[in-house]
């Protein structure tokens, strides 16, 4: 059996004390540049590995943080995780990612076990107590892509309104009046805030969103997708759907193939997001654009200021969109 390497070898190699190797290898000051050489030079020499283990032990530090995202099987997930994992590493800060599972979201005594030193919420509701409760404990992080209803942590997520009021302004534009809407789940900023702009955007241009034009769903296909078939099924089916994103867009669009409705000359769809399949040739999806690399980078700033200087008040801040023209959209046919 092969012995470990353990930071006493490297001490013994390099004639000086195991706090200084420790020192050393993290780039302490105190240590001189000959030392730090000798040490470096012995640990290269017994192929050592720092422990971060250890390291946490003597640092209270793991270097770790715990992005909760839901299944990555929703393709909007890893869009989103791969921007924060580039960015944290950018500050020496390792990804964990934890997911909710089917039956229960991630809570507090999977975050606050001393395993992260901060934590990027991307699921969170809007009446959650998780953030109250990590905050409490001392714990930083962020909500990323969602907000609170009473802003007592920091968050960051795109211009929801924004978008949506654009999206408002190209149907009325092409003269659609039969506006049916897919929104996300209501205990969601995201679901909440897109179906409110998307509402007050139509009533400004004369359009009036009927209720019984509106279905709530799950950010998902299989439920766009139903959810599709029960509006198509009306005598006056719209002309037009806003989806509450684009997962939900392309459970619409399979919708109207299976019932051979043709998309855009017969219906429009519309989605947001922007998630890389919305742009590929055989979906073509009109679509809000989030910029998730900006989102990403924002949402780590303000987790590293927040595990820096903690007494500062929660920030909040949003990131412009734009919408992209696609093919899923034309003239109102009536």
């Amino acid at each position: 059996m092969v012995k470990k390497v353990t930071s006493f070898d490297v001490a013994r190699r390099a004639g000086v004390s195991q706090p200084t190797v420790s020192r050393a290898l993290r780039n302490i000051p105190g240590t001189s540049p000959e030392t730090r050489e000798k040490v470096l030079r012995a640990a290269a020499e017994l192929s050592y590995i720092p422990s971060d283990s250890g390291r946490s032990l003597s640092t209270r530090s793991t270097r770790r943080i715990a992005v909760v995202s839901e299944a990555l099987t929703n393709p909007y997930y890893p869009q989103l995780v791969e921007p924060l994992r580039r960015r944290l590493a950018e500050h020496d800060l390792r990804t964990v990612v934890v997911a909710d599972s089917e039956h229960r979201a991630v809570g507090l005594d999977v975050l606050a076990d001393g395993s992260y030193d901060g934590v990027i919420l991307t699921t969170t509701e809007r009446r959650s107590a998780l953030p109250r409760d990590l905050s409490e404990r001392g714990i930083p992080h962020v909500l990323v892509n969602r907000v609170l209803d009473v802003a007592e942590s920091p968050s960051c997520s795109v211009d929801n309104a924004g978008g949506t009021a654009a999206v408002a302004e190209l149907l009325a534009g092409l003269g659609h009046h039969r506006v049916g809407a897919v929104q996300g789940p209501v205990m969601t900023s995201t679901g909440r805030e897109r179906a409110e702009a998307l509402r007050s955007g139509l009533r400004a241009h004369g359009i009036r969103l009927r209720r019984d034009m509106v279905r709530r769903t799950l950010f998902d296909h299989r439920a766009g997708q139903d959810a599709a078939h029960d509006l198509l099924d009306r005598p006056d089916r719209p002309t037009a759907i806003v989806c509450g994103n684009d997962v939900i867009a392309l459970g619409v669009l399979s919708a109207a193939r299976q019932r051979g409705i043709a998309v855009p000359n017969e219906l429009t769809v519309i989605g947001f997001d922007d998630i890389p399949m919305a742009s590929w040739p055989i979906i073509d999806l009109t679509t809000v654009r989030c910029d998730l690399a900006l989102l990403a980078k924002t949402a780590v700033e303000l987790l590293v200021s927040e595990m820096d200087r903690p007494e500062f008040p929660p920030a909040e801040r949003r990131i412009a969109v734009s919408l992209m023209l696609r093919g899923t959209h034309a003239p109102a046919h009536v």
